[in-house]
């Protein structure tokens, strides 16, 4: 059964509490993450994609921003179990039992999606991006000189989104059991999800056809396993419904 309703002011207690959790957390995450920093741009600086590359630091903080947005984005992977673990306990008391107890494998789940989208940018589209950018600059006789910061930028800014957008299924089956979306409706929408999401591959990949495709055929999948999740968690969600009522008859 759900828990009892709570008043708007517990609510907004129970918010704030949990609110700073999460932030006591990701200050610890923060110096976790400046530890963590150097090893990894250290090794990403002799990959294949960075070994032919002269990085140069055209400012003094350059070096000190790198490592900034490496400390920040190492946090919040670290952190991003208890931000979710939080919401899940902020929203759980309106959930059912049963309810209750799925949603919150979704938090490992999520967070393998993630790495799994950050793995496919960066093995995949990434070395396939750096290729492409260099025979360019060949073509036009251009020779390079890259700025350290802008690499990495570059590097972090084609590589994130991917861990983001590889949320999709769990973010569906979130809200389908929340009775927000149903797999009626995303295969109503399908059409304009698909441009929607063309749309995202053309603003994340470089003007050329093959790397377009490299990134929009997955994120179709993505949404039709999206609605297949969703119509998995539909029917259980009917189904944990159902029993809740009549247990309580």
């Amino acid at each position: 059964m759900k828990q009892n309703e709570m008043s708007v002011f517990e609510h907004i207690a129970e918010l704030r509490k949990r609110l700073i959790i999460v932030v006591v957390f990701f200050f610890i995450a923060v110096i976790a993450g400046f530890l963590l920093s150097r090893p990894i741009i250290i090794y990403l600086q002799h990959t294949d994609e960075a070994r032919n590359l002269t990085l140069n630091s055209f400012n003094l903080t350059d070096p000190l921003m790198v490592y900034m947005k490496f400390a920040f984005i190492i946090a919040f992977v670290l952190t991003s179990p208890i931000i979710l673990y939080q919401l899940w306990s902020f929203v759980s008391p309106g959930l059912y039992e049963k309810e209750r107890r799925v949603t919150l494998s979704y938090i490992p789940i999520s967070v393998g999606l993630f790495l799994l989208g950050v793995a496919f940018s960066y093995f995949i589209l990434f070395p396939f991006v750096v290729e492409f950018m260099e025979r360019i600059s060949n073509d036009l006789g251009i020779n390079q000189v890259i700025g350290i910061n802008e690499y990495f930028t570059f590097l972090l800014q084609l590589v994130i989104p991917f861990g983001v957008l590889f949320q999709l299924p769990v973010v569906v089956m979130f809200l389908t059991r929340l009775g927000i979306v149903t797999p009626m409706f995303l295969s109503k929408i399908r059409r304009y999800a698909y441009f929607v999401l063309l749309v995202i591959a053309a603003l994340i990949t470089p003007p050329e056809l093959t790397s377009h495709l490299m990134v929009s055929i997955p994120l179709f999948i993505l949404y039709e396993i999206s609605i297949w999740v969703s119509r998995i968690s539909y029917r259980k969600a009917q189904k944990v419904k159902f029993e809740e009522e009549n247990a309580k008859k």
